[in-house]
């Protein structure tokens, strides 16, 4: 629903340039005068705007579907997932990282895949730097808070803004040994490869309590999401495991949509807030975190959406839930911990 402007080349024209669903429309004579379906229309503004090759697989197929472009089909894999940290475990010795705010990412020696198994879309330019004998698992990502739109970016068949996206790499689950020894090879493999689209994730040995806080207020000063702790002597566990800990200001959970209130006052003709049913039954509203394009095009009901929030009420209820972006990963609700 977000709105692009493109200036015309031979005239003071700005024409505007819009996705709805997998159409893509723009306001110039070129476009309105065709014949043919939506999904089937391209302009020059358009081209310009995603990309040559993006606009001619697109249009070929009659749309930019990820179902009608995807290169596999959806696999079974299981990645190792965190708990949240509390202040009974002592971090001394864990190894910290930035916990990114991209779209988890597993890479089986062939396919880069989802949470849930779907294949990513990828350039056959990023296909050729992963390497075939080894397992990777990381997340897709451009720079802090910008999920939303690397999640437009990493479902888009060619999408022009690929070269935006650097995958970042935490661990070789199928490498031997702890995480220390996986690290290693992990900084070796990337090193190897020497590309600004794959890069391993920094950690740091934590050296105490006091060593994490200044990491943290470090990473969240500059709207950084949060801080991820892994157990040193940790093999790569294909579950929820208390090896891998997540450290946040903030709690975040993931609600299914279920409702869209309307806006008042300057919001009036856009979507107010959305309601959010939890896992557990409970329903409440989030009215804040969105732009202006996505109140004009929110997530629809049924899709599953990330929130942050400040604890819960004496009801279960999330405080002051903030909306953080919709999930390509997921199709259940999950409550926060």
């Amino acid at each position: 629903g977000e709105i692009v402007k493109i200036k015309s080349t031979s005239s003071n024209s700005v024409y505007q340039v819009k996705r709805t669903g997998d159409d893509y429309y723009c306001t110039c004579m070129a476009w309105k005068n065709q014949t043919a379906a939506p999904a089937f229309r391209s302009c020059k503004h358009l081209r310009e705007h995603l990309g040559e090759e993006f606009e001619k697989a697109r249009v070929s197929v009659g749309g930019c579907s990820l179902e009608l472009l995807r290169p596999t089909k959806k696999q079974k894999i299981s990645v190792l997932l965190a708990k949240a940290w509390t202040p009974e475990t002592d971090p001394k010795g864990w190894y910290m990282s930035e916990k990114l705010d991209g779209v988890r990412a597993y890479w089986t020696g062939k396919e880069l895949l989802s949470r849930l198994g779907n294949p990513f879309p990828i350039p056959k330019w990023l296909r050729k730097l992963l390497p075939k004998d080894k397992e990777l698992d990381g997340e897709l990502w451009t720079s802090r808070g910008k999920f939303q739109s690397i999640v437009s970016i990493v479902k888009t068949f060619n999408h022009k803004q690929w070269n935006t996206i650097t995958y970042q790499v935490f661990d070789v689950p199928n490498a031997k040994g702890e995480f220390t020894d996986r690290y290693k090879e992990l900084v070796q493999l990337c090193d190897g490869i020497d590309s600004p689209h794959v890069k391993y994730l920094e950690h740091v040995k934590c050296k105490g309590r006091e060593h994490l806080d200044e990491f943290m207020e470090e990473v969240t000063s500059d709207e950084g999401e949060g801080v991820m702790l892994r157990k040193a002597d940790s093999l790569y566990q294909r579950s929820r495991s208390s090896t891998l800990l997540k450290v946040k200001h903030f709690s975040d959970a993931d609600g299914k949509v279920v409702g869209h209130e309307p806006g008042k006052g300057r919001l009036k003709g856009l979507c107010g807030a959305l309601v959010i049913k939890m896992k557990n039954g409970n329903e409440f509203r989030v009215g804040t975190g969105f732009s202006d394009s996505q109140r004009r095009k929110p997530p629809a009901i049924g899709k599953i959406i990330t929130y942050k929030h400040q604890g819960l009420t004496n009801d279960g209820i999330p405080r002051f839930p903030v909306f953080v972006g919709e999930r390509v990963d997921k199709v259940k609700p999950s409550d926060p911990k």
